[in-house]
C-alpha cells in the first residue's frame, strides 16, 4: 500500500491532493499485518465532514525508520455499510474507532468495545448520556460493585470510576470520562485568531500546557511556511524539559504522600515549586502560559536567566536524587510499591500504551527517540529510561531517572548557550496554506502527544484533531488494578496520573 511519507523535521505541510486515497479494504489489509510489528504504532485516526463524503485521515509512526505515514480513504456520509474494524484485531485502535462512530455513526463490524469514547456535545445519538452509560457487569452473590464519580473529588473533573469487587480484590474496572462537553477541537475551528487558538492549546491539559502549545505551534508553523531558528527550539525544549521534572517531582511527592511517607512528599512538594517557579521566573507563568507562541516567542531567554535556569536545575536534581534514593531503599515502600499495578508489556503494546507509563513496562515509545525534532535530533541522541516490571515502582523508577536526564539535558542545551538579539516575535497574521494537512508531534511527560490542523481552500482551519497520551493509558489504569486490593488503586492512579480535561475534548 501507498502511504505519503514525511518525517517530524520537516517544515512543510501536506497538501491534501498529494496524500494517498485508497479503498477501505486495501488500508484495513496493510493495518491488519503492519500493527502486528512493534515497530509501528497509529499516531491519530480520525474522520471529517468533506463535502458530500466522510473523509478519514491515518497518521501512522514507523518508529524503526524514523517516518510518519499519512493516509486517508472516503465513504459516502450517509452510507450505513459497515466497516471492518481495526479494533477486533489491534485493540490499540479502540479510541478512534469509538470516537468514530459516536460522532458520525459510522458502523464497524465485530466492534468489540462499541461504547460512548467522550459523550461528545456533537455526538449523533443525543439520547446517550453517562446516566445510561453501558456499564460491564458481572453476576455472583459474591461480588459487589463501587461506584467512584462522577466527579472526581479530588480534582473536581467530571470521571466515573465502576469497580466490581470480590471482598477486597477487584475484578474489573470500568472508567468512563468526557461528559462536560468541552468541545476544545471545535473552538479551534470556531475563530481565525491565532492568538485564541494559541490560548485554547495551552487550556488543553494545564499540567502539559508548554507540551500541548508546542505541538499547536509545529503545526501552524508548518502551515505557514515559517521555520524557527535553532535557538527558539532549544528554548522550547529547555521549557519542555522543566515542565517534565516538575511534573515528576510533583507525582513522586503524591505517591510519597499515598502511602504515608511524609519527608518524601514534603521535600518534592518543595522542589515542585522550586521547578514551576523557575519557569515562573522566565515567563511570568508557573505553567508556562506566554512561553510558547507561533513562529517567535515574547519571553526569550537573557543571560540572566539562562545562569537562574542553570543553577535552581543544579540545586533541584542534587536534592531530588536525595530524596528518590531514600524511596528506592526504603522496605516500607518497596513493599507497597513493588508488585503492584502490573500492566505487562505485551498488554501494553496491545492497547496502544504510549510514555513513561509504556516504558515501564519495557514498551519504547519516546517521541524523543523515535521521531525526534529540535535538539533530540543531534548528538547526543535521546537515550530513553526503561523499565520491565510494569508495576507502580517501574514508573516511579522511570520518574525518578527521567528528572534526572532533563536536568541532563537542560544543563547540555545552556551551558555555553548565546543569547540571540533577533529573536522574531509571535506572529498571529500568518497566512496558512489552504488545503493543506499539518500535524505537531512532541513528546510531552505524559507522552505522546499529536495535534492535526486540516485547512481549507481558503486557508482557514476546518479540522483540528488532538490526542493527548492518556487516550490509551487510561485502559492501562484499568488493566494494572485488576487482581489488586481496592485500597491499592490510589497509588495505582498516581503512578500514572492520567489527565481528564485532556481527554474530555
Amino acid at each position: 500500500m501507498h502511504y505519503y511519507i514525511t518525517n517530524n523535521t520537516s517544515t512543510e505541510a501536506v497538501a491534501i491532493k498529494d496524500i494517498p486515497e485508497v479503498e477501505y479494504a486495501t488500508l484495513y489489509n496493510d493495518l491488519k499485518e503492519r500493527l502486528k510489528q512493534e515497530q509501528y504504532h497509529v499516531a491519530h485516526y480520525f474522520a471529517t465532514p468533506d463535502e458530500n463524503r466522510l473523509m478519514f485521515y491515518i497518521v501512522l509512526l514507523d518508529d524503526k525508520e524514523h517516518q510518519i505515514m499519512l493516509a486517508r480513504f472516503a465513504m459516502e456520509y450517509y452510507d450505513d455499510i459497515a466497516l471492518p474494524s481495526l479494533t477486533a484485531l489491534h485493540p490499540a485502535l479502540h479510541p478512534f474507532e469509538r470516537e468514530i462512530t459516536e460522532l458520525y455513526n459510522v458502523h464497524f463490524g465485530s466492534m468489540p468495545w462499541d461504547k460512548p469514547l467522550r459523550f461528545a456535545e456533537a455526538r449523533r445519538n443525543r439520547n446517550s448520556t453517562i446516566d445510561n452509560y453501558p456499564f460491564y457487569t458481572i453476576e455472583g452473590e459474591s461480588l459487589h460493585e463501587v461506584n467512584v464519580g462522577p466527579i472526581h473529588a479530588g480534582i473536581i473533573e467530571p470521571g466515573a470510576f465502576r469497580f466490581i469487587c470480590n471482598g477486597e480484590k477487584v475484578l474489573h474496572l470500568e472508567i468512563a470520562l468526557g461528559y462536560q462537553h468541552r468541545g476544545v477541537e471545535s473552538e479551534f475551528t470556531s475563530t481565525n485568531n491565532r492568538l485564541r487558538q494559541t490560548l485554547l492549546a495551552e487550556s488543553i491539559a494545564g499540567d502539559s500546557a508548554i507540551a500541548h502549545t508546542s505541538a499547536f505551534a509545529a503545526a501552524i508553523e508548518r502551515l505557514s511556511d515559517n521555520a524557527i531558528s535553532d535557538s527558539l527550539a532549544t528554548e522550547r525544549i529547555v521549557a519542555l524539559e522543566l515542565e517534565r521534572m516538575a511534573m515528576h517531582i510533583a507525582d513522586t511527592g503524591a505517591l510519597s504522600m499515598d502511602v504515608g511517607y511524609q519527608l518524601g512528599q514534603v521535600a518534592c512538594e518543595a522542589l515542585r515549586t522550586m521547578t514551576i517557579n523557575t519557569t515562573q521566573a522566565w515567563c511570568g507563568n508557573r505553567f508556562g502560559k506566554g512561553l510558547i507562541r507561533p513562529c517567535g516567542t515574547n519571553k526569550p531567554l537573557t543571560k540572566e536567566k539562562v545562569e537562574m535556569i542553570l543553577s535552581n536545575v543544579e540545586q533541584i536534581s542534587r536534592r531530588y536524587a536525595e530524596v528518590s534514593d531514600d524511596i528506592q531503599s526504603s522496605p516500607t515502600l518497596l513493599s507497597r510499591f513493588e508488585h503492584c499495578g502490573i500492566v505487562p508489556q505485551n498488554e501494553m503494546q496491545r492497547i496502544g500504551g504510549v510514555g513513561m507509563a509504556a516504558r515501564a513496562s519495557g514498551l519504547l515509545r519516546d517521541i524523543r527517540s523515535s521521531h525526534p525534532w529540535g535538539a533530540y535530533n543531534t548528538e547526543p541522541r535521546h537515550d530513553s529510561c526503561t523499565m520491565h516490571d510494569g508495576d507502580v515502582m517501574s514508573r516511579l523508577k522511570v520518574r525518578c531517572e527521567e528528572v534526572q536526564q532533563s536536568a541532563q539535558r537542560i544543563k547540555s542545551l545552556l551551558e555555553g548557550y548565546t543569547t540571540s538579539e533577533k529573536h522574531l516575535r509571535p506572529d498571529y497574521e500568518c497566512n496558512l496554506k489552504p488545503s493543506h494537512l499539518s500535524f505537531g508531534l512532541i513528546e510531552g511527560w505524559r507522552g505522546e502527544i499529536c495535534h492535526v490542523a486540516l485547512t481549507d481552500d481558503k486557508g482557514q482551519i476546518s479540522t483540528y484533531k488532538i490526542k493527548e497520551p492518556s487516550l490509551h493509558n487510561w485502559l492501562a489504569l484499568a488493566l494494572a488494578v485488576r487482581g489488586e486490593g481496592i485500597s491499592d488503586f490510589p497509588i495505582c492512579n498516581k503512578s500514572f496520573n492520567l489527565s481528564y480535561c485532556g481527554h474530555d475534548l
